[in-house]
């Protein structure tokens, strides 16, 4: 039986989507049995003329499906010692779940809590500014991902990037992010399909533990043979050491672990600087940018987004983690540091839009070659950060007007703040860099050719968006192991091998199949 497809359908945004079956039954000369919507994108190049742009799928039968298949090792060929995933993030969790399908039970570990207790922990933060260091927005089940607009959108062109997908809906996420062009679960959504998951692992005889940290690797013969892992009440209280052999040990620390990035870097385990990018939150009103994106229909539509990027200064500057109807969050992760970061939840209905706005730092702008010294300069920021706001974890915050004209804010417009913890007014140049202060400012300007209101006078920029991607890559070789330590599998955002959700989740399958391949062919 042959599928058929139509490209191209174009509808405009008032039409139900009932049409697009009419669409298929006229060519199909009958009554369709199958019915799929493939993809779904919005045109918005006409104001004047909004058009949904699809593809379908359709037939008079359903086409029969074939569950795949994968290869299993046997019972008595399991690894003798255990195979230990390190972090719950994307990368982590989607590697557990292919372990599993080959039949291999890992356990991971979780430096912070459940998703439940990171909720608790975060509201404890904002009520009391007191932070815990190992459960907060960075750290906890889920990772950095579950307390951010949830995007399933990339770059890469992985043909991993549809199973990310399809795993996603298996474990509760909305359908329609199989075909949306720009697809988002949202944080209420993600911190449903993450206790699922969890959940799955633990059915499946596989093991999650938090409040434990990889404390230690021990290496004989060029191997990772053994681990210290460090456990934790839920009040930072150490309750225990475990000493684990290992057979194998997949690295997803994500892009904040710095003490686990200092204690690799010291056992040995190569890794080199990384380039990324620092700047500031920008909110706008959510309703200003969908008037400037889509005209007066914008009520009408899914709350706006953009996508900017500028060329204006000698450093690329772009809008990423784009964030409608969002909120400024507090990210640290450590004492005496103020991180900020953007998270919607999936009906994208608050009032304000929010978007990191990011310019790019160069190896010159580091200390030293030292291949952690992206992790210096981005707690050099941090500081001066925390320093500005009042050392409270209070944001530095400033309008746009007068951070171009370089004065300290003394009153807010239009646009209030999202950010929980409070605001004090400053001039960012006390917190960035002069090159990315100049860079911003170019942006800016430049951006608001683009967009119109970008550069609105009351817009407000909330310091300091530091924690964009990882700032080292641990170096891995063919195998996708350790080229220093064997065993070792550095993996996802925080070992600099992805860039958000879906492509942490496809590094995550891709470092699995590797493990499994290296046993399945032992045995």
């Amino acid at each position: 039986m042959h599928v058929r497809t139509l490209f191209d359908i174009k509808l405009p945004i008032d039409k139900g989507e009932k049409e697009l079956i009419a669409i298929a039954e006229k060519k199909l000369g009958g009554k369709v049995g199958y019915f799929a919507i493939l993809k779904k994108s919005l045109d918005a190049r006409d104001k004047n003329n909004l058009r949904y742009v699809y593809t379908i799928a359709f037939d008079k039968k359903a086409p029969v499906s074939e569950k795949r298949q994968f290869l299993q090792l046997p019972n008595n060929k399991q690894p003798s010692k255990a195979v230990l995933i390190v972090g719950s993030g994307p990368a982590g969790l989607f590697a557990a779940l292919r372990l599993l399908a080959h039949g291999m039970t890992p356990i991971v570990i979780e430096r912070g809590g459940s998703v439940e207790e990171r909720e608790k922990i975060i509201n404890l933060f904002v009520q009391t500014r007191v932070l815990n260091g190992d459960t907060n927005v960075q750290f906890g089940e889920g990772g950095a991902g579950t307390f951010s607009d949830g995007k399933l959108n990339t770059q890469t062109h992985s043909p991993l990037n549809r199973e990310v997908l399809e795993e996603f809906v298996r474990f509760g996420a909305p359908r329609e992010i199989l075909w949306l062009a720009k697809p988002h679960i949202g944080s209420d959504n993600l911190k449903i399909v993450v206790k699922k998951m969890r959940s799955y692992i633990r059915e499946q005889g596989g093991q999650v533990l938090f409040h434990t940290r990889l404390e230690d690797i021990f290496i004989k013969d060029g191997r990772v043979e053994e681990v210290l892992l460090k456990s934790f009440n839920a009040d930072m209280v150490p309750s225990n050491d475990i000493k684990m052999p290992v057979s194998a040990v997949i690295l997803a620390v994500g892009h904040s672990a710095r003490d686990t990035f200092e204690m690799l870097y010291r056992r040995g385990v190569m890794m080199r600087q990384k380039e990324f990018a620092v700047g500031v939150r920008i909110e706008h009103l959510q309703d200003n940018i969908g008037l400037a994106q889509y005209g007066k229909a914008f009520a009408k539509l899914p709350s706006a987004d953009y996508k900017l990027v500028s060329h204006a200064s000698e450093r690329a500057t772009f809008t990423f983690c784009m964030c409608p109807g969002g909120y400024v969050m507090p990210a640290s992760s450590e004492e005496g540091g103020v991180v900020v970061n953007g998270m919607s939840n999936y009906a994208r209905d608050g009032r304000n839009a929010n978007s990191a706005l990011i310019a790019q730092v160069k190896q010159e702008d580091f200390e030293s070659e030292h291949p952690l010294a992206g992790v210096a300069f981005q707690r050099k920021l941090e500081s001066a950060a925390f320093v500005a706001g009042g050392r409270s974890y209070a944001a530095p915050i400033q309008r746009v007007e007068d951070f171009l004209a370089d004065r300290e804010s003394t009153r807010f417009g239009e646009v209030l703040p999202t950010y929980p913890i409070g605001t004090t007014f400053c001039d960012l140049r006390s917190v960035l860099t002069a090159p990315i202060t100049g860079a911003l400012k170019c942006a800016i300007v430049d951006m608001d050719r683009k967009l119109k209101g970008f550069a609105h006078p009351d817009v407000l920029l909330t310091a300091v968006e530091s924690r964009t991607s990882s700032p080292i890559r641990m170096e891995r070789d063919e195998s996708l192991q350790s080229v220093s330590v064997k065993g070792l599998y550095p993996c996802g955002e925080g070992a600099g091998y992805a860039g958000g959700i879906t492509s942490s989740a496809a590094d995550g399958i891709r470092v699995a199949e590797a493990v499994f391949g290296a046993f399945y062919a032992e045995n």
